[in-house]
């Protein structure tokens, strides 16, 4: 179970952890040896804390009674809260019986006790456990669910089942080898789940102009019309790929750089470019993606030339990439540089030999 929170004075406490007998609060500032101070909890996570670690003792008793499943963790998460079953599974039918016979025990305000017994006790053998802890000094605390669970705990409780309010599963999932993780919400975490999920439904409802009913068709039917544009997209940028190589082709006069930026665009309409005009007698530098951030790039020529210019092209653009046969691509972080890396290839194609 988490630790505490609240204020020591005007202190307030970070952490509180545990050395043998002794509670360590972690502050941010010194306090005053012996100073007398008011110490005030954070009610609110005890609370929520009180209800999951009680709903996980509940949970934990009834699996047992009735499927014989043994717990053998548990973890108390900031939102929902899992225990693992020792199980390799467990069926929708039982997690609905065993929601249904946790609440139907809440209703009937079961009381909840705490006892503190002495560590050599006989009565401690009779009390589920999985062991102290080394460091363990003192009287061992037993958690009584009347009637129901006996469990040996240093966790902090309610007084009834009726304060867990409700108990929600949520289903299961795939635990370590041949165990099954149990994901649950008790008490006010089931309220807060109800509201935002009831958030997220009008905010739905207003986008998708429909019932909430029917959101799960109409996210069927936007994702399916997504698809297509991205086909009709996809196909459209291969079109203008081949039709930018053509126009430059097309041109008397050949210019020994080609250089192009499109912010919609990908590798393959770098590629198609790059294969549609060569790379015997021109040097092609394309980038894509957004023009003062990152993207993509190619750099297509002479195998000589890309070996030497795509690591500084590279660095320049901020990124990292990889070349083979007179291509050389990867991701760029400052595409803002992009006139630095046309000066570096203007400035090598005017130094080149005519043989080159």
């Amino acid at each position: 179970q988490p630790d505490d929170r609240g204020l020591i004075g005007e202190v307030p406490v970070l952490r509180v952890t545990r050395r043998g007998p002794e509670a360590l609060h972690f502050v941010p500032a010194p306090l005053e040896p012996g100073a007398a101070v008011v110490l005030s909890l954070d009610w609110n996570r005890r609370f929520d804390h009180m209800q999951q670690h009680s709903g996980q003792h509940l949970i934990t008793a009834i699996a047992e009674q009735m499927f014989g499943f043994k717990t053998t963790s548990w973890e108390l998460g900031r939102q929902r809260s899992v225990i693992e079953l020792d199980t390799p599974s467990m069926t929708a039918e039982q997690v609905e019986a065993l929601e249904r016979s946790v609440n139907e025990k809440i209703r009937e305000r079961v009381p909840v006790t705490v006892r503190e017994l002495a560590a050599d006790d006989p009565e401690i053998e009779t009390v589920r456990s999985r062991g102290l802890p080394d460091n363990h000094a003192g009287p061992v605390r037993v958690v009584d669910i009347e009637g129901v669970d006996s469990n040996m705990c240093c966790g902090t409780h309610v007084s009834n089942l009726s304060d867990l309010q409700v108990i929600k599963l949520l289903g299961t999932e795939k635990g370590k080898k041949n165990k099954t993780n149990l994901v649950f919400l008790a008490g006010n975490r089931v309220l807060k789940s109800i509201e935002q999920s009831h958030s997220t439904e009008k905010a739905l409802t207003s986008l998708l102009k429909n019932g909430p009913g029917e959101h799960v068709e109409a996210v069927k039917r936007l994702q399916s019309s997504v698809k297509l544009l991205q086909k009709n997209n996809l196909n459209l940028l291969r079109d203008i790929a081949v039709l930018i190589a053509r126009d430059f082709k097309s041109k008397p006069v050949r210019s020994q750089l080609f250089v192009l930026h499109r912010k919609e665009g990908d590798s393959e309409f770098m590629n198609i470019i790059a294969n549609e005009i060569g790379t015997e007698d021109t040097l092609l530098f394309l980038t894509v993606g957004d023009e003062k951030e990152a993207g993509l790039f190619l750099l297509a020529g002479p195998v000589e030339a890309i070996e030497n210019l795509g690591p500084r092209v590279a660095e320049l653009l901020g990124g990292k990439g990889a070349g083979k046969r007179g291509r050389f691509q990867g991701k760029a972080t400052k595409m803002s540089r992009r006139g630095e890396v046309q000066a570096l290839l203007q400035e090598f194609i005017s130094h080149r030999s005519p043989e080159a």
